[in-house]
């Protein structure tokens, strides 16, 4: 396994982060998983052994979680290809009634967690002469549709941080894609009315995506990866 890509997924335990974290085993990446919950993790990824595996506590909100994780990566496999920052949390902070608290916490996760992350491994990649990021941002990234303020800018900061990767990384072989989905057949979005979970995006069309910019050269870069569902007006 000496040449195989060493890929990092956080928030690997479940919906996008767990379909992704297949996809990249599929493609005969080394995976490091960085999961809130080590002992959740499926059993067809721990039986990967750990040639091939590491599962690490990761929680994005604690300030040095990135640096452990990256750090514990290193010291196993040597090198950093790939990183996908996946993990978040989607509450409602809406501008009537989302108290500083929630919003706080939302910015932690899903803001600070990957700037932190990446800062960690940002060395690591640029080493690496043809490094990969990937964001999971959302298209509430790039419009606005709900109520849910708070997640709404959460998410256009990090679509923000992605192209700060990209300008950041460029001479050093460093490609980051900002994927940017609506609404995906997950726990996260179980709960909305009136919608046929089973006609949105699938955790499987995104891991396929994210396989497939990994995969690219160099010279193909995708900076935005807008995925929908349903027929939105230039979306």
């Amino acid at each position: 396994m000496a040449d195989a890509r060493v890929a990092m997924v956080s928030g690997a335990n479940r919906g996008i982060g767990l379909a992704i974290a297949r996809e990249m085993a599929r493609r005969g990446c080394v995976l490091s998983l960085g999961v809130r919950r080590p002992q959740s993790l499926p059993a067809e990824l721990r039986a990967l052994g750990e040639e091939r595996l590491l599962v690490h506590r990761y929680e994005a909100a604690e300030p040095a979680a990135g640096d452990a994780w990256v750090a514990a990566t290193v010291a196993r496999f040597g090198r950093i290809d790939i990183l996908v920052n996946n993990a978040g949390i989607a509450p409602q902070v809406q501008l009537e009634t989302g108290s500083d608290a929630d919003l706080d916490a939302l910015l932690d996760i899903n803001v600070k967690g990957p700037f932190r992350l990446l800062r960690a491994a940002f060395p690591h990649l640029k080493r690496a002469g043809n490094g990969r990021v990937v964001n999971v941002a959302s298209l509430s990234g790039k419009r606005v549709l709900g109520l849910n303020a708070g997640y709404q800018m959460a998410k256009h900061a990090v679509v923000a941080l992605n192209h700060a990767v990209r300008r950041a990384g460029w001479e050093h072989g460093i490609r980051s894609t900002a994927l940017c989905p609506g609404f995906v057949n997950t726990d996260m979005v179980a709960g909305h009315d009136g919608i046929d979970m089973s006609q949105v995006t699938q955790p499987e069309d995104l891991a396929a995506l994210c396989g497939m910019v990994v995969d690219l050269p160099n010279s193909a870069s995708v900076a935005e990866l807008l995925v929908n569902w349903r027929l939105e007006p230039s979306l």
